[in-house]
């Protein structure tokens, strides 16, 4: 494996009504507070006025910015970065799933910044400090609650790009399963796919000698895949509702990617192309283009894929080839995703191949795409079709 340097700062608080200790995990940074969230999912659960009670009471100064995008824009996060210089902002608390948090990254590092926000994105400028910030998870599926991970669109110019920095870290982030108990069964599905495209990402790397991070990323894949079926018939299940929010954390977190240059992350780039020119669910779109990104570059490491078929999947690999074996995984991850409800087709988007150099060229704007399989044009053309 390759030689690393691991750091992860933030402080995780997980359980149920972790949420008390909320005040002393922001009093050390000062009481003037911007509270961040999407589009009214916490007023509706109750959980904006447990938040801005607890606030009140100890006498801290609340500013709020409503509305945070599912794709989160750089527009909303210069209007985050004003208020926080207008009002002496001294600590950012993002309320919301993993848009929201993404936002308030971009939000908090903007804030110290006289320049244009989108600057930090386009890695144009490097950021150099922050506002301190912290998390409240309401969706299991990014992990950018324990990550310094944001993606982020303009769109005016139909571009989304992730960018980070070691500034754009929580301090803390309190996860507690009950604020995820409302959500919906596609959201909840949104979040599985998520999650598990992230571990894929990982997964899929060119260095050897990893077998701590490999059965790390079949165990988590195979834990999701089993609460996660379970839970999309029985949403209201605090059990599996905690097992998936952590598994979610921990997807992205940074431990499955120890000594393996980070993994692969071209289906990501693949996605950014084609939400930022279609706004759709990040994680529909990977259910979509996943497989086909797996049948495109399979040929790369039969032996791993294949792996991934055997030890998640349930794949018997006797009497078969690599790639017979890896072919059959790859139909068990697509039938997976089906079942539990999950997009297929690019087509369920009402998007067809009108777009297609379009996005591919937004795919390429970096070079060739991904890590592991460097996919040229012509390759990333062919996922995209096979995808419609």
């Amino acid at each position: 494996m390759n030689g690393f340097v691991f750091q992860n700062p933030v402080k995780l608080i997980f359980g149920k009504n972790k949420i008390a200790s909320l005040a002393d995990e922001i009093k050390p940074y000062g009481n003037k507070v911007l509270v961040v969230y999407g589009g009214g999912s916490i007023k509706r659960n109750g959980l904006y006025t447990e938040v801005m009670d607890i606030l009140n009471e100890n006498g801290m100064e609340v500013h709020e910015l409503a509305g945070v995008e599912p794709n989160p824009r750089v527009t909303t996060a210069k209007r985050g970065a004003e208020l926080c210089k207008a009002h002496q902002i001294d600590f950012v608390l993002a309320v919301g799933g993993g848009s929201v948090i993404d936002c308030t990254k971009l939000i908090a590092t903007a804030a110290t910044y006289d320049g244009d926000p989108w600057d930090y994105v386009v890695k144009k400028e490097r950021p150099a400090s922050a506002l301190p910030f912290g998390t409240i998870l309401t969706i299991a599926a990014t992990g950018s609650e324990m990550n310094a991970g944001s993606v982020i669109t303009n769109e005016e110019t139909e571009e989304k790009y992730g960018w980070g920095s070691p500034y754009s870290y929580p301090k803390f982030s309190i996860l507690d399963p009950s604020y995820t108990m409302s959500l919906p069964k596609d959201q909840t599905v949104y979040g599985i796919v998520d999650m598990m495209s992230h571990i894929f990402e990982q997964y899929f790397h060119d260095e050897v000698n990893t077998p701590l991070q490999d059965e790390l990323c079949e165990g988590a894949l195979r834990a999701i895949m089993d609460n996660g079926k379970k839970l999309v018939s029985d949403l209201q299940n605090y059990e599996l509702r905690e097992t998936i929010l952590l598994c979610g954390t921990w997807g992205l977190n940074g431990f499955l990617g120890m000594g393996n240059n980070g993994g692969d992350w071209g289906t990501h780039t693949i996605e950014h192309a084609v939400s930022a020119v279609y706004d759709i669910p990040h994680a529909g779109g990977l259910a979509i283009l996943f497989p086909h990104w797996m049948e495109q570059s399979l040929h790369l490491n039969p032996g791993r894929f294949a792996r991934l078929a055997v030890n998640v999947f349930g794949v018997s690999p006797d009497g078969k080839s690599e790639e017979e074996v890896a072919l059959e995984g790859i139909a068990r991850l697509r039938e997976y995703w089906s079942s539990i409800g999950a997009p297929a087709r690019l087509n369920d988007y009402e998007i067809d191949n009108s777009k297609i150099d379009v996005m591919a060229d937004k795919a390429m704007a970096g070079g060739p795409v991904g890590n592991f399989a460097k996919l040229d044009r012509e390759q990333v053309v062919a996922i995209l079709e096979a995808s419609l």
